[in-house]
């Protein structure tokens, strides 16, 4: 994929209190293909904005980078996207214990 072909771009940093998580996010979200020849997804999950290779009890990171011809394109499939991650993360708020006690910690400080 060539810049000429693609060239606006946008990289999502999405931070989830484990591994686990972010790796579930990520399943849930890549089956959800992109339907426009015009617009390119890729997700990874990292434990830093380096990309080191996560642990799995420990903060990661779900990152995804899009790549689109148009600047509309890219806007209408990153809008997409944050519905689909709204979705997949407050499921993770009622059912994961894992969620509810990394939120807990965080009102504690």
């Amino acid at each position: 994929m060539s810049d000429t072909e693609f060239p606006y771009s946008l990289t999502l940093s999405i931070p989830l209190p484990t591994t686990r998580l972010a790796s579930s996010a990520l399943r849930a979200l890549e089956v959800d293909t992109e339907l426009s020849p015009f617009v390119r997804r890729e997700l990874a999950v990292t434990s830093s904005p380096k990309g080191s290779d996560p642990k799995p009890d420990e903060p990661a990171i779900l990152e995804t980078t899009y790549r689109a011809t148009t600047n509309r394109m890219l806007r209408v499939a990153v809008n997409g996207f944050m519905e689909s991650l709204g979705v997949v993360v407050g499921v993770m708020e009622e059912l994961d214990v894992d969620v509810l006690d990394a939120e807990e910690d965080q009102e504690k400080k």
